[in-house]
This record gives C-alpha cells, sequence and structure tokens, in this order.
C-alpha cells in the first residue's frame, strides 16, 4: 500500500522539479557586448551551455601568449544577476580572473602587451544564479531530488535549485584586434556534486573551474 502511494508521490516530485528547473536562467546575446552583433544561436552540441557563439578558422597553435584583460562585470539592463547582492558580484569577477588567468597559464606564456603570436582575450560576467540555501542541499538527499539529480547529471543538466554562472568570452587577435572567437556561456556544477552545493556562490564558482577549462580546450 505504502509502495503504491509512493510512486506517484515520487513522479509528482521529479515533475515539480522538472518545472522549477525549466524557470531557471537562460542567458542571451548581452546586447552590451561589443560582439553581441555577432554571435548566432549554437545549433550544435554544447548549446545548453554555450547558446550563442561566433567563431572564425584560426589555426591556434601558431598562438604562445595571451593577455587577459580584467573581468568586467556586465551592467546592461539584459545583465542576468536578480537579486545578486554586488559583494558577491565582485567576488565572482575576482574568482573568475584569477581562474582563468591560472588556466590560460598552463597552455600560454602571459604577455604585458600586445605582440605577434598573442591572443588578448576579454571576459564579462553577465549573470549568476545562487544555491537555493538548504533546499540546494536538500535535494542530494531527498529521494526525489537524487532521481531527478541523477537524470540531470546523465544528459549534462543543472541540479535542482543548484546556482549557476553565465558570461561572455571574447578572443581576439592581439596584433590586429580581429575577433577570432565569441561566445556566451552559462555554466554549472555535474547536478550530483554534493561538495559544490554548500555555498550559495559554490555552484557557480564550480561552473567558472569548468568554463576555465572549456576554453583552453577550445584554443588548443
Amino acid at each position: 500500500m505504502f509502495k503504491n502511494k509512493l510512486v506517484p508521490l515520487l513522479f509528482t516530485g521529479v515533475a515539480v522539479l522538472t518545472l522549477t528547473a525549466c524557470a531557471g536562467v537562460q542567458p542571451v546575446a548581452y546586447t552590451g557586448i561589443a560582439s553581441s552583433s555577432q554571435l548566432k544561436q549554437n545549433r550544435d552540441d554544447d548549446s545548453g551551455k554555450v547558446p550563442y557563439k561566433y567563431a572564425t578558422s584560426v589555426a591556434w597553435p601558431q598562438y604562445t601568449q595571451v593577455i587577459l584583460d580584467p573581468v568586467t562585470v556586465y551592467q546592461g539592463n539584459d545583465n542576468q544577476f536578480g537579486d545578486l547582492k554586488e559583494a558577491d558580484k565582485a567576488a565572482l569577477a575576482d574568482y573568475m580572473g584569477k581562474t582563468f588567468s591560472e588556466k590560460l597559464a598552463k597552455r600560454f606564456s602571459v604577455a604585458n602587451q600586445a605582440g605577434p603570436n598573442t591572443l588578448r582575450i576579454k571576459l564579462t560576467l553577465t549573470g549568476a544564479e545562487k544555491t537555493t540555501l538548504l533546499v540546494g542541499q536538500f535535494m542530494h538527499f531527498d529521494l526525489a531530488g537524487n532521481l531527478y539529480n541523477g537524470v540531470q547529471a546523465v544528459r549534462g543538466g543543472q541540479g535542482a535549485f543548484s546556482g549557476s554562472v553565465t558570461y561572455s568570452v571574447e578572443v581576439f587577435d592581439g596584433t590586429s584586434g580581429r575577433l577570432l572567437k565569441a561566445y556566451v556561456s552559462k555554466q554549472y556544477p555535474n547536478a550530483m556534486n554534493l561538495p559544490a552545493a554548500f555555498g550559495s556562490l559554490g555552484a557557480a564558482k564550480t561552473g567558472l573551474d569548468k568554463g576555465a577549462d572549456a576554453l583552453v580546450e577550445q584554443l588548443r
């Protein structure tokens, strides 16, 4: 009898979680970034995490140095920070600069001025969602939450009530200033990543770690 009641309750819980997740932040081609007019909707397999992009044919191995501009916190009306406090935005921007710099240094020599074989990269933090206090952690122990998060983990989706981060990346030739690559990305932890569920900005920071790794991989 109990088991018969449990099954529909589980499906109801998962349905509610699915509707909640669908209402999450969906990135846009932010009008205030320089490459906005060149961004096109991404129809490739990674479109869930990179919904908009611009790319040209580039022999990336020719670039051996990189200049990373200071991270900009997006101020446009189409930002997606919600009610995130200025101190939290500043903390994420600082973390983003340090993380991307460290990851890029494993592939490039860090330069201070433009020159041959040098890339200039501009990062703009455009939005973030905090992990919902208590609920985000509870979902990893709740039966319906674990079921939902397990499905999301397999499909690469965002965990229930988990935080995320959105940002733009613009990559220029360091000498000519020509735009080589640009994209908007939304990143978040694996839905079953329990440690990332703790701390309101933990998930967003984990998303930045993943985003930095993804950028370096694209520039090889």
